[in-house]
């Protein structure tokens, strides 16, 4: 019978009780984004190929072909598929979108991490400037908080920063590699190996460390001669600040050597992380340059949270309580069941009836299987 009757690894499916409990954190967010302003947008789960084929590395991507033979995945975030409905419409700026969709990675697996996957995020788009990025990160933080997840920890970095930093030492793109690597492992040694001056060691070890936030800015500023890695190290001021007066400054930190795709990212960029999770569950930042793919000049910046990661956090956390169905069960004469039945639904109240015919000691004992409360069985007209 070969596997016919069991999932394809990495995809999983949703017991009720998780099903629903997903559901309610789903309508938390919605409401949240659209309470900061972000319409909802729904994209197809599949796309062409060229769509991602920029940004995404082909074997990550669960690819197909349509009858005429045209290339096609499966979605794989929902920032691409945003940008491109964005560049697609002629309408002004700025344009905010939300989601909450599935999405499909091939190969990423393992430790609470599943291919099939939902998340929900906002792309706010034709904007540029602190101010919107602090704006996209307030609700990240937001996002996180709403869901329950109260032990967050985001760390922020700069794109623009590690460009002009490298520029200042002129580290060539080997050299740029090799440093890359070291900081993403925190490798010291690599770093002291480097055929360059002590002083510009001393610099590259402060990539290593993470941990405050305007202290983490002010310890290497005065090393920093590049006047964009300067603009952007302001950048991050300006947003620190915004976030402080959002009181949310107690989740953050600046993780200078948080460095993202360069080819995507361009401006800031963060990671937000919570226990018992060896991922980030959310992550974001700017990506000014991705709508050139779709023929359009526009500035941009969004975040995504995993909602199945962050329900994987919360059942390590002891913080699931699985979603609840119908309490009540009614049984017995069938005429007067499905009226007491419709009568309490029309109230608001969700109730199972019984078709099978199930006598009191039946129903009684099917209701302690299921977890139900209340059992009402009707004789003859008396409950």
């Amino acid at each position: 019978m070969g596997n016919k009757f069991y999932t394809p690894d990495g995809f999983n499916d949703q017991l009720p009780g998780i099903c629903g409990f997903k559901r309610n954190l789903e309508s938390k967010l919605r409401n949240l984004f659209l309470l900061s302003g972000y319409d909802e947008i729904e994209t197809p789960g599949v796309e062409y190929f060229d769509v991602y084929k920029k940004f995404v590395r082909e074997e990550e991507l669960y690819k197909f072909t349509d009858s005429k033979g045209r290339l096609l995945c499966n979605r794989y975030d929902g920032t691409i598929p945003a940008v491109r409905f964005c560049a697609g419409r002629n309408e002004s700026f700025p344009q905010r979108y939300s989601y909450i969709e599935n999405m499909y990675r091939a190969g990423k697996t393992g430790g609470g991490k599943l291919s099939g996957f939902t998340q929900g995020g906002i792309e706010l788009l034709g904007a540029s400037g602190a101010k919107s990025d602090a704006e996209v990160l307030a609700i990240a933080i937001k996002s996180a908080l709403e869901i329950g997840i109260t032990d967050l920890q985001v760390s922020i970095g700069q794109v623009k920063f590690y460009k002009g930093l490298m520029r200042q030492l002129g580290i060539d793109e080997e050299g740029q590699a090799k440093i890359k690597t070291a900081i993403a492992n925190m490798d010291s040694v690599t770093i002291e190996k480097l055929n360059i001056s002590e002083e510009d060691k001393e610099t590259l070890q402060l990539l290593t460390e993470s941990g405050g936030t305007y202290e983490t800015i002010d310890r290497i500023l005065p090393r920093i001669t590049d006047s964009e890695a300067k603009e952007a190290l302001g950048n991050l001021k300006e947003i620190l600040d915004i976030i402080g007066r959002y009181d949310l400054l107690k989740y953050v930190s600046v993780d200078l050597g948080l460095i993202e795709s360069l080819d995507y990212y361009t401006g800031m960029v963060f990671k937000g992380y919570t226990y018992e999770v060896g991922f980030p569950i959310m992550a974001g930042g700017r990506y000014d340059s991705v709508a050139e793919t779709f023929g359009r000049d526009i500035e941009a910046v969004g975040f995504s949270i995993s909602l199945t990661l962050s329900i994987t956090a919360l059942m390590r956390q002891d913080k699931f309580v699985p979603a609840k169905g119908a309490n009540i069960i009614v049984g017995g004469d069938f005429e007067l069941a499905s009226a007491t039945v419709e009568s309490l639904r029309q109230e608001g109240t969700p109730a199972i009836l019984d078709t099978t015919g199930m006598s009191q000691d039946a129903l009684e004992k099917y209701a302690e299987e299921k977890g139900i409360d209340t059992v009402m069985f009707m004789d003859g007209g008396d409950a």
